[in-house]
């Protein structure tokens, strides 16, 4: 792991971006899925099952059965000739995730989502699907995570989107390509200007008791992610929230902690938090919009967009992670 190949892997992300907008313009990598399935069962440890719960939410509220399980639990769906499988590891060797896929291989159908083709992951699978997220040099799973977000997405539209088995009349298809590439505009935007917010950004959330993250469950991944990267880089205390869970897990923090925390606004139950946080006199960063009580907020272009937010938003910490662990390296 290195923290100057991280942060050059975090500047190219507007790049690859576009790359898998022109992939996926290009082909549909989901061509060979069956026509029935039944359930769909997403497998990944760590950022791999961070976007896979988002995605699971997504097709559920299509009225697909779909579950993102950890790949390490000793029990899980059962592997049947209707189940998808969908086993999601960027190196393609994460070691919980082969002794799942392992279960369901020739019993279910298998599609591999990985960065490394020809890894241990696509050994027997029925799928093979590209990140396209290049190498990341860094160390840290960034550009991948991203991208796994985008092709499921993607995914979603080809199970439930209009013309598929389980599409009902109003069922949108969303513009993945465009998305991709509002989704590059926004992340360049944030880079671009990036010494208009980032010292002041670092500076709010640097306490003694670490960061928090807090993000509605349309988009938990965000703040589960942006946890990720501030234990993963500079090795600081941090968790992740829901933000209406927030109300029953974390709030008794800001009784006694200096309490910092990102908040990704959009949960109907924001004021609720925030309430707590202004009586509390804790300490909140907001990204992607604005809440009366912040201490500042980090705006970009296309924040109105939940989808683009769901993309971009964890850009904002992994900067700031990046900074904090070349300062350690100093």
């Amino acid at each position: 792991m290195n923290p100057e190949l991280y942060l050059a892997d975090l500047e190219t992300k507007p790049s690859a971006l576009t790359g898998l907008a022109s992939a996926l313009e290009a082909g549909d990598p989901f061509d060979g899925l069956p026509e029935r399935i039944r359930r769909v069962v997403f497998l990944g440890m760590g950022s791999s099952r961070y976007a896979a719960g988002v995605a699971a939410l997504r097709l559920r509220a299509a009225g697909i059965d779909a579950v993102a399980e950890y790949a390490s639990a000793s029990i899980s769906s059962p592997p049947a000739p209707d189940t998808l499988v969908v086993a999601i590891s960027a190196t393609g060797g994460s070691r919980e995730t082969l002794d799942a896929v392992a279960r369901h291989r020739g019993r279910s159908f298998v599609l591999a989502l990985t960065n490394s083709p020809g890894s241990a992951i696509t050994e027997g699978a029925d799928l093979v699907v590209p990140m396209a997220a290049e190498e990341e040099r860094g160390g840290v799973a960034c550009r991948t995570f991203q991208h796994t977000l985008g092709l499921l997405l993607a995914l979603r539209n080809r199970l439930a989107g209009p013309g598929s088995a389980a599409s009902g009349p109003s069922d949108p298809c969303l513009d993945v390509p465009g998305l991709l590439r509002r989704t590059a505009e926004a992340t360049a935007d944030l880079l671009d200007r990036r010494n208009q917010w980032l010292e002041e950004a670092m500076t709010l959330l640097d306490g003694p008791a670490g960061v928090y993250t807090i993000a509605p469950a349309e988009r938990l991944s965000s703040a589960e992610q942006s946890a990720l990267m501030f234990r993963e880089g500079p090795r600081r205390a941090s968790d992740a929230c829901e933000t209406g869970d927030w109300s029953h897990v974390d709030v008794y923090l800001t009784k006694t902690l200096d309490y910092r925390a990102i908040l990704f606004p959009g949960s109907r139950y924001d004021d609720q938090a925030m309430d707590w946080i202004r009586l509390r006199g804790s300490t909140v960063l907001t990204v992607g919009g604005e809440l009366p009580g912040a201490g500042a907020s980090v705006r970009y272009l296309h924040d109105d967009d939940p989808d683009v937010a769901l993309l971009t938003e964890t850009l904002v910490a992994e900067l700031i992670a990046a900074q904090w662990w070349l300062a350690q390296q100093a």
